[in-house]
């Protein structure tokens, strides 16, 4: 969802995903003299009208505070583009932006703007979106459960605050295959979570009819001992089918498609392996899609799966049964599937990137590839974000156009000439420690946004070899809606790290850093053709 309001020269645009409400905030330039920053005040509307203050970490140099967050009220946010990731989905808030003046320790309200908003259910409709927090190195986490692994706090708290949901609404997808009605099709990479695989077994106790196929390549690294190991403790043997053809590549899809009375009726995809880590760890996407035409596409693939194809015959056969469009794909909800044995649909999706008109916002968990790097190398009239799980081997070019922005993940230490406290990870994830989301937004905020997510990391391996599987959603814009708020979500909170890392590598005192006690912060905001400048456009709503 989207509001906008505008009251004199201020004005504030609202977009709402389920968990996050991203705030663009833009006041005339003729009238932003003398503006130290803005307070924040959000209203939850339906608890009592509940009102507080925004909070933040950085504070006005020479003003005494006790450590931790501050109110915007007393250290304004000073930028024109900021995140509330504390609220709650299916709720009505009302934010009130504050131009604040005057001098640090005795600031005054000037101008003043209202919007009212809705976060997003993460379940409504056609498309159910699910994004796990992917933050336990946070300073969220380290305030709620201290320096503790999730698993020793008690109760589940830490996982259940971990998953936010993500793991019921997977259980829940399993849980409604009961009953000889009903049937579920798994093809999963890693299979190793004990409450999805009891899940499972309860269903096909129920007479649902319950197949699986899963990655049993014999691979250096490779799932295929823990997945076999999970399945006889969790006593399936006997739903199972293993993937071993073609042992050069994996089995990397995370889906289940519904069945009842025999006819595909929905599907569950995304990112997310079945295991901890994928659940409650790095970052990661479930995706629920209803559209029986789409549940038939799995299905169809699913099937030619389970006869354990090699290499040399799936490929004609995807290119054959899901070709790719000449142009942009279809408005609705579609789906691309993997190996092939070119890469069309890589090129396919660079060409999309290439013709984008606003803006695009791309998660690159293993770097990025050489078709999007030749995207990205060549400069466009407007922004184009790039959420990087570790260093590039390309960060130069990544960096070279002057309008990307490139965020590398990672976690902020303890620092004393600083107000945070040191994080730490789950160690739920041996490899991909942060970002395993595979997605990519063009013009998301737009009339005609475009999203392709599922399993798939944008690479060659994932195009000619893997097995993988994409959604591509053409103009739904409740679901670029809550992709966008969790993209900027994750890249702010990774780009803030890396700022803090940088600094701090020419000595811990360099990393300290203060809110500006003047009006000079701005400056750059204003400044025809700079990131900030058309950052402050963009997510303020301007054309």
């Amino acid at each position: 969802m989207r509001a906008y309001n505008k009251t004199g020269p201020l004005s504030v645009h609202a977009i709402a995903g389920a968990y996050v409400v991203l705030l663009g905030i833009d006041i005339e330039e003729a009238a932003s003299e003398g503006v130290l920053g803005f307070g924040i005040e959000r209203i939850e509307h339906g608890h009592g009208n509940s009102r507080t203050w925004l909070q933040a970490l950085k504070v006005f140099p020479d003003v005494s505070v006790e450590e931790g967050l501050v109110s915007t009220e007393h250290h304004p946010i000073q930028g024109f583009f900021w995140g509330d990731f504390t609220t709650r989905y299916g709720h009505e808030y009302t934010y009130k932006v504050v131009a604040m003046r005057g001098e640090p320790g005795a600031l005054h309200a000037s101008e003043t703007v209202e919007v009212r908003i809705a976060t997003e259910k993460e379940d409504e409709g056609q498309h159910a979106v699910y994004f796990n927090r992917g933050v336990a190195g946070s300073q969220a986490y380290v305030r709620k459960f201290g320096d503790r692994r999730p698993s020793d706090v008690p109760d589940r708290a830490a996982f259940r605050w971990l998953s936010r949901g993500l793991f019921r609404a997977m259980l829940d997808f399993i849980h409604r295959a009961n009953g000889p009605d009903w049937g579920l099709r798994v093809a999963a990479y890693e299979l190793q979570q004990g409450a999805v695989l009891n899940a499972l077994r309860e269903a096909a106790a129920s007479e649902a009819d319950v197949k699986i196929v899963f990655d049993a390549r014999v691979k250096t690294g490779g799932p295929a001992d823990a997945n076999w190991e999970a399945i006889r403790k969790a006593r399936i043997e006997d739903l199972v089918t293993p993937r071993t053809q073609s042992r050069s590549a994996i089995s990397h899809n995370k889906f289940i498609v519904l069945l009842h009375k025999g006819e595909p009726v929905e599907v569950w995809t995304g990112s997310t392996n079945f295991t901890d880590g994928g659940i409650f760890g790095h970052s990661n996407c479930g995706h629920l899609v209803r559209d029986q035409d789409v549940a038939t596409k799995y299905l169809r693939y699913w099937e030619e799966l389970h006869e354990d194809p090699e290499m040399k015959e799936i490929r004609p056969w995807n290119e054959e049964i899901f070709p790719i469009p000449d142009g942009p794909p279809p408005v609705g909800t579609g789906a691309a599937f993997s190996p092939r044995s070119n890469l069309d649909l890589l090129e396919w999706y660079a060409r999309l990137m290439d013709e984008a008109n606003t803006a695009v916002f791309l998660t690159a968990a293993f770097g990025v590839n050489d078709l999007f790097e030749e995207v990205l190398e060549h400069s466009k009239p407007y922004l184009r974000y790039v959420l990087l799980e570790s260093a590039d081997r390309d960060m130069d070019l990544l960096n070279g156009s002057p309008l990307n922005e490139v965020a590398v993940a990672n976690i902020l230490p303890r620092n004393e000439f600083e107000r945070w406290m040191a994080e730490h990870l789950t160690g739920l994830n041996a490899h991909v420690k942060y970002v395993h989301t595979k997605y990519m937004i063009i013009d998301p905020l737009g009339e005609d946004p475009l999203i392709i997510t599922g399993s798939a990391n944008f690479s060659d391996a994932s195009t000619r070899k893997n097995d993988e599987n994409m959604l591509i959603i053409r103009g739904d814009r409740r679901v670029a809606d809550i992709y966008l708020s969790e993209f900027m979500r994750l890249f702010n909170h990774f780009q803030f790290r890396g700022l803090v890392r940088a600094r701090a590598a020419t000595g811990p005192e360099s990393a300290r850093s203060f809110l500006v006690p003047n009006d000079s912060w701005k400056a750059r905001y204003y400044e025809p053709g700079t990131p900030k400048y058309l950052e402050r456009l963009y997510f303020a709503g301007h054309p």
